[in-house]
């Protein structure tokens, strides 16, 4: 089974696809404020990142069906695209925010929402517990109904973490 019959049959992205990808490690860990990792390797008629992102970081599309690509030279890590994916494909992880934890901006439109100072269960793509994290700050959605919530948790699990779970 290739990697595209993966993602059909399960619905899990395993590992990297075009459009799915993870910024270069030489910029990702001396990037204040962190870079977008964007998860979204099916080509479907969507572009609200593009169009949102205030630096051009995530490049237009030539076509609505386009996979994004990032210059990551331009990212602030702003999170805005976080706020806007209706596939909730996109977040952003801050390696700077200390020696032994990352920040990482995680969307979320479930109930309960989480308060700063709330310990939440970190989750990996399929929904296993990764970690314990810490609720930093709590984004409210400007346009739409996806709150951006920055949680502090391991930095070794960067490449793992994807959601958050509130509550037991």
């Amino acid at each position: 089974m290739d990697e595209n019959e993966s993602i059909f049959n399960s619905g899990v992205l395993t590992d990297e696809l075009p459009g799915a990808i993870r910024p270069p490690q030489d910029l990702w860990e001396g990037k204040k404020s962190g870079l977008v990792v964007v998860e979204c390797p099916q080509r479907i008629p969507c572009n609200p990142c593009a169009t949102s992102c205030p630096t051009g970081a995530i490049c237009a599309f030539s076509d609505i069906n386009d996979t994004p690509r990032i210059d990551y030279k331009k990212c602030t890590g702003c999170a805005i695209c976080v706020a806007v994916c209706p596939g909730l494909a996109c977040f952003v992880v801050d390696l700077t925010f200390n020696e032994d934890y990352a920040l990482y901006k995680i969307p979320y439109e479930m109930l309960p929402l989480p308060s700063k100072g709330d310990t939440v269960t970190c989750l990996g793509r399929t929904g296993e517990a990764l970690a314990s994290g810490i609720v930093e700050t709590v984004v409210e959605p400007k346009h739409d109904r996806t709150y951006v919530i920055h949680v502090s948790a391991p930095k070794k699990l960067a490449n793992d973490i994807r959601a958050i779970k509130v509550g037991g």
